[in-house]
């Protein structure tokens, strides 16, 4: 067993109800709140109560009961929902650095284990449940340059970035060694702008992004997808005039799409598997290749060499098929720094 953080809800610094969020996704599943209970492993008297108590605490109701025809969400047990995603996706890469230490302090080296810091990517993020039991894959989201500085620092042993087109950031290029690294290929993706169903701002591509009243959502400073982004604006002249408290930052391609998908922006850049996710307008800006860059001694490591029997398995690559944008071209290869860098083959296209 291994120990592992995470955060749970309460009133007022009371005990904490860390199944809450369960059982509301459970009557959102269900449409029942009996049904939800089972789910759970609760008594339906345990989670009556337990709605009762916060409902009583918020003065609204969590769920609407309904004789005959089961339980749904309020907008306020629905938001509850979505505010906890919201907490996980954004807390979860500290949570998962503070277990990562205190796991290092109570454990012996294990070969089957590998530490991978990455960008974030919805391929790279299946990978530890590919991996099973054949390797414990300890995975956390940085951005590409934090991952490469982890690399350099040797607090993981395998890093995560994507480079687009034949010009990649000066900021990757710098933090690689084409004696000490190699890179590994995971795949091509597609970024581009990720905009409203039904394109509601009328967005063409990066020309109307000096538009005042487009509110913008951008990834972190030093992630990746923020120096492809910052590059393509540059490239094309593109000089914003943001609306007050814009833009927007976010860590992963899931909340940017979010972001759009909620209204609370109006254009993002980011990978059309997530706009797709979320059915939002794509507009495709840049083919881009994913890698995972580790040190050349490394790749005869029970880890790594575990990693490529997965990127080169039909499990991996079936995977990369139902991903909207992305590409095996470059799927279990393994370059040197310069070749990797030299230019990506097309995305494949959505037909």
């Amino acid at each position: 067993m291994k120990p592992e953080l995470d955060f749970v809800w309460s009133l007022d610094a009371g005990t904490p109800d860390p199944v809450l969020p369960a059982v509301l996704r459970a009557v959102e599943r269900s449409g029942s709140l009996a049904a939800a209970a089972r789910e759970v492993g609760l008594s339906y008297r345990h989670v009556w109560n337990l709605f009762a108590k916060w409902e009583r605490a918020l003065g609204r109701p969590l769920a609407l009961l309904e004789r005959g025809r089961g339980a749904r969400l309020t907008p306020l047990g629905a938001k509850l929902l979505e505010l906890d995603a919201e907490a996980r996706e954004r807390i979860a890469p500290q949570l998962g650095e503070l277990a990562r230490r205190l796991r290092a302090e109570i454990t012996r080296p294990d070969e089957r284990r590998l530490r991978v810091h990455a960008s974030h990517d919805l391929a790279i993020a299946r990978l530890p449940r590919l991996a099973g039991d054949r390797l414990r894959l300890e995975l956390e989201f940085h951005g590409s340059v934090e991952s490469l500085e982890a690399l350099a620092r040797g607090t993981c042993d395998a890093a995560g970035f994507h480079v687009a087109e034949q010009t990649p950031s000066p900021e990757i290029e710098r933090r690689l060694d084409a004696r000490a690294h190699r890179l590994i290929g995971v795949a091509v993706r597609e970024q581009g702008l990720m905009i409203g169903k039904g394109n509601p701002k009328r967005i063409t591509g990066l020309p109307d992004l000096a538009r005042s009243d487009l509110r913008l959502v951008h990834r972190q400073r030093g992630s990746g997808t923020r120096l492809v982004f910052d590059q393509l604006l540059a490239r094309a002249g593109v000089v914003r005039a943001e609306p007050p408290g814009y833009p927007l930052e976010e860590f992963t391609h899931l909340a940017v799409a979010s972001a759009v998908a909620g209204g609370i922006a109006d254009v993002g850049f980011g990978i059309r598997a997530a706009a797709a996710e979320l059915s939002l307008g794509f507009i495709p800006l840049v083919s881009e290749r994913y890698f995972l860059a580790c040190r050349a001694e490394r790749l005869a490591s029970r880890g790594v060499e575990t990693v490529l029997a997965l990127l080169r398995g039909k499990a991996f690559r079936d995977l990369l098929g139902t991903l909207p944008g992305y590409d095996d071209a470059i799927t279990g290869r393994v370059f040197g720094v310069a070749d990797g860098l030299a230019g990506p083959r097309p995305a494949r296209r959505e037909s």
